[in-house]
């Protein structure tokens, strides 16, 4: 931006996830974001070739005429004679010595002047009109015409090289006035014309790099604020009075200046960060408006004309702000949330001001003091944000400071007001108690503020970790889910209005759109080769339920998140391969231990029946070490395994089994999933063969959708389930089953018998 905004089209994405509560854009249902702009958010920083032709050379050129202008500007201010004191308002509001390092004038400090002498021009000073830095900033349109003949007569007298000060001790001193210089203009003035070429840059900059409307109102704004700053810094050398021409410049110029920014930010809000209806009549009305108060001021047919300028520039701010809450209502872009927060802060701010200044009409020292500190704080705080706003997503902790740095100094000023006005507290009392009260209410609301300005995050530490190791598992299990699985954890975290994954490769995490998205690549987490996965990008756009917009700082959480969850996913790895390679411990020893003993107690069995018992146990035992030993079980093998293993039980017993199963995939179960459902079935076939006196056993095992449905139902004499003890065998399979995810009930059938339903919703979801 500056102040345009590009976007994203939905064509471009491969899938789209709507933020939770329903939240979505009004409108089409196809996202706003242009694909052009999804083009330029997945390459690679632009090199600076584009800069090499015509741009770079107006941009050189620009900086090359700001730079001489600024130079010729301080040489012709610093070529005049001047008088080198400092002076202030009295009690009796007369212009009063108040210092200087001149040997003639130290003798007449405290005392008031009432007149110069420079050649042929007599001047009489009467009160501190003299001190006023700015016409711009006196209320009363005879104080205004004053100011600026006193200013001129001045100025033409301090011309000469010899003046004459008359005081009002009677005493008369004839000065030789010396030349002022680059060092004797003053470290404001310095400060003030650096931060307005800074400003010129950026608008230079922000126009060339995109001509087009938008940029050009941006430009527009940028150098009226660069012009006021250009003001101020010549007024901040003010000694007696400002060399002409700009008594008779300094109110046209500064309220035309003020008028075209407030009609080009309406312009501006009309059409970014959404085209609004009637975009065109409105902007067209609000110039239409400065014209005619330009018109009626420059024929001199405006009386007021201050009080014009401030009402017309309070009520654009507050459009301003209408604007974009409507422009919020039609599509919540945090562009115009965040701008809204900030125009309120400059309409409530300009309208203290006023009041300020329009309060103290009757205290000339204290209305001066207002218009020069509390005019140059709110321009300067103007100016910042203007030259903040083309790096919005990277500058917000700094606009959120001097946003309030701003309002508590006009807080301050105002209450200063307040005190000497209402209260008669001395200068120093005043200023002392309103700097304490202001700093008190910053320290105690400032928390307060930043959240309210730009929101902060909903997800807790300890959810976000949750959320972390869940997902690092669920990766592990699915590599193929992890854009939708980290596109869930980041939606949890920067509550976007809109999700989006894309077939398109990102380098890095960028903010783009002005911070209203941001890219984030998806990262190889299987450690498998990449098939095609690491070519996608998620896409969120608009942060905080498009109230606020994304940052640098936004960006490097996501990476951490991302880093994060790459180590989760690589210690459950690392965990996992040394459960397996325990468990192929256990196995070898089980098998080269108890299973050699069962061998040998197999060929020493007394009686056949002893020989087949032990046979079949041996066979269990090699069961259980192939299943401990393999990572995974095809399900199919699994249930093979558990249908031979329990007709062999069941017919020893003399007990008929039925047994179906279906299933529409044939997964891979982990040794922890194949290992808990064979002890769940081989315990509750146990219990039946030891308690129920069972004649038939039907065992219905189904995976529909990822969901297990197991049923084991007997024809024996069990009855009231509800009433069992649970010991280690059904509070086995409780236990068993709950690892899974799963739910496990127990129910009397009818006419008799039992029926235990396991119910695993998800079965993937645990490994």
């Amino acid at each position: 931006m500056a102040v345009t905004s590009s976007s994203l089209s939905s064509g471009d994405a491969s899938l789209r996830d709507r933020a939770p509560h329903g939240t979505a854009l009004t409108g089409a249902p196809e996202s706003a974001f242009d694909s052009t702009f999804l083009d330029r958010g997945f390459v690679r920083e632009r090199s600076l070739s584009r800069w090499m032709g015509w741009r770079l050379r107006l941009l050189v050129g620009a900086a090359l005429l700001g730079c001489m202008g600024l130079f010729f500007l301080a040489r012709w201010l610093g070529d005049p004679p001047h008088i080198d004191a400092a002076w202030r308002a009295n009690a009796q509001g007369q212009l009063e010595l108040a210092g200087s390092p001149d040997p003639q004038l130290k003798p007449h400090v405290g005392h008031a002047l009432i007149g110069i002498v420079g050649g042929n021009v007599t001047v009489a000073v009467a009160d501190v009109l003299a001190l006023h830095r700015s016409s711009r900033w006196l209320i009363s349109d005879n104080d205004r015409e004053r100011h600026r003949a006193m200013h001129e007569q001045i100025s033409s007298a301090l011309s000469q090289q010899s003046v004459k000060l008359f005081f009002s001790d009677g005493a008369m001193v004839e000065m030789q006035l010396q030349r002022r210089g680059f060092t004797g203009l003053g470290g404001m003035f310095w400060l003030l014309s650096a931060f307005a070429l800074v400003l010129y840059l950026v608008a230079m900059v922000v126009l060339l790099a995109r001509p087009n409307g938008l940029n050009l109102l941006y430009a527009m704004m940028a150098l009226c604020q660069t012009g006021n700053l250009i003001f101020i810094a010549v007024e901040s050398t003010l000694e007696l009075a400002l060399p002409a021409p700009f008594p008779g410049l300094d109110m046209p110029l500064r309220t035309m200046f003020d008028l075209v920014t407030a009609a080009a930010l309406v312009n501006v809000i009309c059409l970014h960060p959404k085209r609004l209806p009637g975009a065109g009549w409105i902007a067209l009305a609000a110039w239409a408006y400065v014209g005619a108060i330009a018109s009626l001021m420059t024929q001199g047919m405006l009386s007021e004309v201050w009080w014009w300028t401030q009402g017309t520039c309070a009520a654009f701010i507050a459009l301003v702000v209408a604007l974009l809450t409507w422009s919020y209502h039609l599509e919540p872009h945090p562009f115009a949330i965040v701008l809204r927060r900030f125009s309120i802060v400059a309409v409530s701010t300009w309208v203290l001001l006023t009041i300020a200044l329009g309060s103290a009409i009757r205290a000339p020292g204290v209305q001066h003091n207002i218009a020069a500190i509390g005019s140059m704080i709110w321009y300067v705080f103007l100016a910042s944000l203007l030259l903040l706003v083309p790096f919005l997503s990277k500058s917000q902790q700094i606009m959120r400071e001097f946003s309030l740095l701003a309002a508590i100094s006009t807080v301050a000023t105002s209450l200063d007001l307040l005190f000497v006005a209402v209260f008669s507290f001395g200068q120093f009392a005043s200023l002392t108690l309103s700097l304490f009260l202001s700093l008190g209410v910053y320290a105690g609301a400032r928390q307060w503020i930043l959240n309210q300005l730009l929101g902060n995050s909903m997800l807790t530490t300890e959810r976000m970790f949750e959320q972390l190791y869940r997902i690092a598992r669920e990766v592990e299990a699915h590599p193929e889910r992890t854009p939708s699985l980290l596109s869930q954890l980041l939606r949890e975290l920067f509550e976007p209005m809109e999700v989006l994954i894309v077939d398109k490769a990102s380098s890095n995490t960028k903010v783009v759109a002005d911070g209203s998205a941001i890219i984030l690549p998806v990262p190889e987490l299987s450690g498998e080769p990449d098939d095609g996965r690491g070519d996608r990008s998620i896409v969120l756009r608009f942060a905080h339920r498009g109230r606020r917009l994304f940052t640098s700082e936004d960006a490097r959480l996501a990476d951490r998140i991302v880093e994060q969850l790459r180590r989760a996913v690589a210690f459950d790895k690392a965990v996992e391969q040394g459960r397996s390679e325990e468990r192929a411990r256990l196995a070898q020893d089980l098998h080269d231990d108890i299973g050699a003993r069962l061998l040998t107690l197999m060929y020493k069995a007394h009686s056949p029946e002893m020989e087949e018992y032990v046979r079949h146990t041996l066979q269990d035992l090699k069961t259980l070490t192939r299943g401990l030993a393999a990572p995974n079980h095809r399900l199919s093998h699994a249930a093979a395994e558990w249908k031979a293993d329990l007709t062999q039980r069941l017919t020893a017993a003399h007990v008929e089994l039925g047994w179906n199963f279906s299933f529409d995939d044939d997964i891979l179960l982990s040794v922890v999933q194949w290992s808990a459902l064979t002890r769940v079935l081989r315990e509750l076939v146990s219990n039946i063969i030891s308690h129920a006196q069972a004649r038939r056993v039907d065992i219905d095992f189904s995976l529909e959708k990822d969901r297990l449905d197991l049923t084991v139902l007997d024809d024996g004499i069990g009855r009231n389930p509800r009433a069992w003890s649970h010991g280690l065998g059904l509070g086995g399979v409780r236990k068993r089953v709950k690892q899974l995810g799963g739910e496990v009930e127990w129910r009397e059938l009818s006419p008799h018998g039992i029926g235990c339903r396991v119910v695993i919703r998800e079965l993937s979801a645990r490994h």
